[in-house]
């Protein structure tokens, strides 16, 4: 073909050729270039074989035929179009030009080179199909399991699905459709999930299931009112059958929203239920107890197969027993008893480590639970010594050789000291948990980011060792009494935010006041400091008064440092308008409204329990109440709604405090003092409601059958004034 024109140039004459040399000469059709100066289009080739993705004739926009000459070329997946905007060539961004053939190219299947642009959808539409075949098998096996109550025909159907990717959904499922049936099903839906973990549901799907559960509180609560309770004992009844980790709670805090009522259900998990005494019999017989087992049983068969592996000396046997008692949050029990009876019986003493080094290294006994182990018998190593007369000596080695073989981690232990709190074992991980805790520190008092200190203490203490937590409360603390008023404000609010148990707080202040003398070198006031510190903590809810009273018996002596302390911030709490001044202490106001006073938070609530009451959102009057930032004064939310409901009779303010107290928005302690403060306004109240005081006596029986108050209030024996309260 003749390049002679003078409209065609050098560079389209390379490009020709280059495409000409690189074809398969078989299956190129000849090119017309165009050489008339009134278009710079070529025509259409009548020669040009028919394309099959063109209809009868047709052929390509730009000349040429659907053949094109570059067989093997790929196309780019961008989602710019290359093309020349109508017709033209070389626009800004695109590759147009005179041998642009992209739509004249056949995709060739059997070429290596081949890129289907229609793979990505039929993979999405076929793994989108197996989804919803998943879902509604998944349904009906979870309603059959509700009737036939058969754990391995359910285990064997949902192995046979074949579709263990997809299992967070059966655990979603199952657990959602429990918690609106009765106590017996959510029951059989905490058996099945502890019996599939593992080894039909992968760990992982349980997890996920678990936080698409909380992701979808808001939805659930639509239609099962008590969603918030129920999904936080779901949550409690996983992390007490070990089939969630405890550091699921604040992992899953931190990403949520916080208007989310997953929020809520976390925060009910850990503070109304895993922080209380005994919590694990408590949450394993919330919905009736499985099979009838009791404490004492499982105590009678623990010491029964234990005495019989010291005499067999049968460790799959014995590890055997261990997984048919089926107990995993009670295994602290087989490691407390095993260690007294290698105590009491020193013949069997290596037998009996090697039975917990085996169960261990197994995963059988899990860390906490061997360290709980250890614990209880340092807590009652006084009472051990009666009958084992070098207990702490014996108990002692025992823990040195459990360390040193690596399954028990003894900086999480108390010390044998008379007083508790110190590590056992300087070791190197709590070394360099100090450094990075203070480093921590430092740069939240540049920042004052509490989320990143949270995410960072998370991630340094993935245990959620308890130890771990007494030492970044301790040093939190010494840093901001070091520092200004600003510091010891952050100190206090990040103490309110990182919501840490209140055992783990209480064993950082122990620690506190047994180095205050050692502190006192470079702090002279760290008594008052110290004091005030422990006041904020009640004040903001962190501490209640009896943990201040167990702070108290760690210090008996009246002379003692730590005496000195608890009495200078009780005293602060008694005074009049406590509450707003401890707030207050270091210039800060909780929530950074510092020039609020008492006068205008009563205003404030005043209004928006009256907006509410007019026809206002549950969830808004909630989040007004969150962001006054005073939980010490929420007491006058408990005592106007009260005062409202008497004289208008409007059952929408008794439901708000319900929504309040199930969000642990309001406490037991605020819900009792403005009880006490409407007591102790009944008389002005009568003269213009006449039935006050019957009215109140009967919400009073009302707030008791719902756990608002404890059984012993009393209206005729009520205490004269409020400690925190304002009148």
């Amino acid at each position: 073909m003749d390049f002679t024109d003078k409209y065609v140039s050098n560079e389209h004459k390379e490009q020709h050729l280059s495409a000409t040399e690189s074809a398969d000469p078989s299956s190129v059709s000849p090119f017309v270039i165009s050489t008339s100066p009134k278009s710079p289009r070529s025509p259409r080739s009548p020669r040009s074989p028919k394309s099959p993705r063109s209809a009868k004739g047709q052929q390509s926009k730009h000349g040429g035929s659907v053949g094109s000459p570059l067989k093997n070329q790929r196309h780019s997946h961008s989602k710019k179009d290359g093309h020349p905007k109508k017709g033209g060539y070389g626009g800004k961004g695109t590759w147009g030009g005179l041998l642009d053939m992209d739509n004249d190219h056949v995709d060739d299947p059997n070429d290596p080179n081949y890129i289907s642009d229609k793979d990505d959808t039929k993979f999405v539409s076929k793994t989108s199909a197996e989804f919803e075949e998943f879902k509604k098998k998944a349904t009906v096996i979870v309603e059959e399991y509700f009737v036939n109550d058969d754990v391995n025909s359910t285990a064997n159907e949902l192995r046979e699905l074949e579709m263990p990717s997809y299992s967070f959904y059966f655990v979603k499922k199952l657990v959602s459709m429990a918690m609106d049936r009765r106590d017996k099903e959510k029951e059989m839906a905490s058996i099945l999930l502890s019996s599939l973990y593992g080894d039909v549901i992968d760990p992982q799907q349980v997890y996920k299931g678990y936080q698409k559960l909380v992701e979808s509180a808001d939805d659930l609560i639509v239609d099962i009112p008590d969603a918030v309770d129920v999904l936080a004992l779901f949550i409690a009844r996983a992390v007490v059958d070990d089939i969630l980790p405890p550091s699921f709670l604040t992992k899953t805090m931190a990403y949520l929203s916080k208007d989310s009522k997953g929020v809520d259900v976390i925060k009910r998990a850990e503070k109304g239920y895993l922080s209380a005494p005994l919590h694990a019999e408590t949450i394993e017989r919330c919905w009736g107890g499985r099979k009838n087992k009791t404490v004492e049983d499982l105590k009678l068969k623990i010491n029964d197969f234990l005495i019989e592996y010291v005499v067999s000396g049968d460790v799959k046997e014995a590890c055997r027993c261990i997984k048919d008692l089926n107990v995993p949050h009670f295994h602290h029990e087989i490691v407390k008893r095993a260690v007294i009876m290698a105590m009491e019986k020193r013949q069997a003493e290596n037998r009996l480590l090697d039975l917990l080094k085996r169960t261990a290294e197994e995963g059988l006994i899990n860390s906490s639970q061997i360290s709980k182990g250890f614990g209880r018998i340092i807590d009652s190593v006084d009472d051990l010594s009666l009958d084992i007369p070098n207990a702490k000596v014996l108990l002692q080695s025992l823990i040195s050789k459990a360390a040193s073989e690596g399954w028990l981690c003894a900086s999480s232990l108390k010390s044998l000291a008379p007083h508790p709190g110190k590590p056992a074992v300087e070791d190197n991980k709590v070394k360099a948990f100090k450094k990075k805790a203070q480093s921590i520190i430092h740069e939240y008092f540049l920042s004052g980011d509490i989320s990143e200190v949270s995410c960072c203490l998370e991630f340094e203490n993935s245990s959620s060792l308890a130890e771990l937590n007494a030492i970044f409360v301790k040093k939190l603390i010494t840093l901001a009494m070091d520092r200004k008023n600003r510091e010891k404000e952050m100190a206090s609010v990040l103490l309110s935010s990182l919501c840490l148990p209140s055992d783990d707080v209480v064993c950082g202040f122990v620690m506190l006041i047994e180095s205050a003398e050692d502190t006192a070198l470079d702090i002279p006031i760290v008594v008052e400091d110290l004091a005030m510190f422990l006041a904020r903590a009640e004040v903001d809810e962190v501490l209640t008064p009896q943990d201040l009273e167990e702070i108290r018996g760690h210090f008996p002596g009246s002379d003692s440092v730590g005496n000195k302390v608890i009495q200078i911030a009780m005293s602060l709490l008694k005074a009049r308008l406590s509450g707003e001044r401890i707030l207050r202490c270091w210039g800060g106001g909780g929530s950074c409204k510092n020039g609020w006073t008492i006068e205008d938070v009563k205003d404030k609530i005043g209004k928006l329990l009256e907006e509410f009451e007019a026809g206002g959102d549950t969830r808004e009057a909630c989040r007004c109440i969150k962001e006054l930032g005073m939980p010490f004064f929420h007491h006058e939310v408990v005592k106007k709604s009260l005062v409202i409901l008497m004289e208008n009779k409007n059952e929408r303010l008794w439901r708000l405090l319900r929504q309040c107290f199930d969000m642990q928005l309001i406490t037991m302690n605020q819900m009792t003092k403005g009880f006490s403060r409407v007591a102790d306004s009944l008389d002005d109240l009568a003269l213009d409601v006449p039935d006050a005081k019957k009215q109140f006596k009967n919400y009073v029986e009302r707030a008791k059958a719902d756990g608002w108050l404890d059984t012993s209030f009393s209206i005729n024996g009520l205490e004269q004034g409020v400690e925190n309260g304002f009148h």
